[in-house]
């Protein structure tokens, strides 16, 4: 036996003994990769869903496809995600529901152990945005709009028991005045409607409310975040201005089937926070009002544990409950 033969054959054998998930990882991705967004097009998550999947293209040589699965709060998207071979070709970009749901819904198709938190991409203030043709132009002049007609506005939401409903719902039990909650199937319906005239109010996502109120198809009143905005500084928090106190925010989130190897999280991972760095990216979230965050995995994970307890106390103390 030659001794180039001998190398040869300690090759072989030494490659044969790599488990099958290091050498997937070694050569991941070898195949276009599906990012799921529980939301119809044109909401906020789908605008940086689509983001992250330009860098995600160009970082790693092969096409991330959006892929928007709608309905019943964020859970047909998450069940998909959930369902899907754990092998790094399907992700999951979705935001606060998905930490709602475990305590509006009494039974979800799929346990939250199921997915696994791979980065908190970015947070956000909602800003409370009303139809133009409301003769309130401050948070204050609203809610002693909504005080002197009880019952009369209405309020959108992306979805029954979504941060935009909680958001109000919170909104109404600590400046108490009484609206009608319609719900939608995302935000991008609610949004269509409210510059539509349909309904009067909607926390909105400043990403994709922004465009609209720049041309004064939306009036924006006020931020949820405890401070003022980069993006707005002139536009007062609802806090300061008229309901002490008040704080509601929402974030965007990278999760994983729970069983997708190491090696693959920490390639996507790694992958985000690029794209999050990169400076057209960082430039628009930040221009939008969203915070750079990019999380690790234990971070993300530890985060969305307190998430899931925080909405749970609002969920119990609203009396809230899932339609379906």
């Amino acid at each position: 036996m030659t001794a180039r033969f001998s190398r040869t054959s300690l090759l072989f054998a030494l490659a044969g003994c790599v488990p099958a998930g290091a050498a997937s990882a070694q050569t991941y991705p070898a195949k276009p990769i599906r990012i799921i967004v529980p939301w119809p097009p044109g909401g906020g998550t789908d605008l940086v869903a689509r983001t992250v999947a330009q860098k995600f293209t160009e970082a790693l040589g092969q096409t991330a496809i959006v892929e928007n699965r709608a309905g019943a709060n964020g859970i047909i998207g998450a069940d998909a995600a959930a369902k899907a071979a754990p092998d790094g070709y399907t992700v999951m970009i979705t935001i606060a529901s998905h930490a709602i749901n475990p305590t509006l819904y009494t039974k979800l198709p799929y346990h939250t152990a199921d997915l696994q938190p791979v980065s908190l991409l970015a947070e956000y203030p909602f800003v409370v945005t009303v139809h133009p043709s409301l003769p309130s132009k401050t948070i204050g002049e609203f809610i002693a709009l909504a005080k002197s007609r009880p019952g009369q506005l209405s309020y959108a939401s992306s979805g029954n028991g979504s941060g935009p409903h909680l958001g109000m719902e919170l909104l109404k039990s600590m400046s108490g005045i009484d609206m009608v909650h319609v719900p939608y199937k995302g935000a991008g319906q609610a949004m269509t409607d409210l510059i539509s005239g349909n309904v009067h109010v909607f926390l909105n996502n400043f990403l994709a409310a922004a465009p609209h109120i720049k041309a004064g198809k939306l009036r924006a009143l006020a931020v949820t975040s405890q401070k003022r905005s980069a993006a707005a500084p002139a536009l007062p928090t609802v806090s300061e201005s008229a309901v002490p106190g008040y704080v509601v925010t929402g974030w965007y989130g990278l999760f994983v089937p729970a069983a997708t190897p190491p090696a693959v999280v920490t390639t996507l991972h790694a992958t985000a926070v690029k794209a999050l760095r990169s400076k057209d990216v960082s430039d628009r979230l930040t221009n939008e009002a969203a915070e750079i965050v990019a999380s690790t995995p234990q971070q993300f994970a530890e985060f969305f544990k307190a998430e899931i307890a925080r909405w749970a106390a609002v969920i119990k103390k609203a009396g809230i409950r899932a339609e379906g």
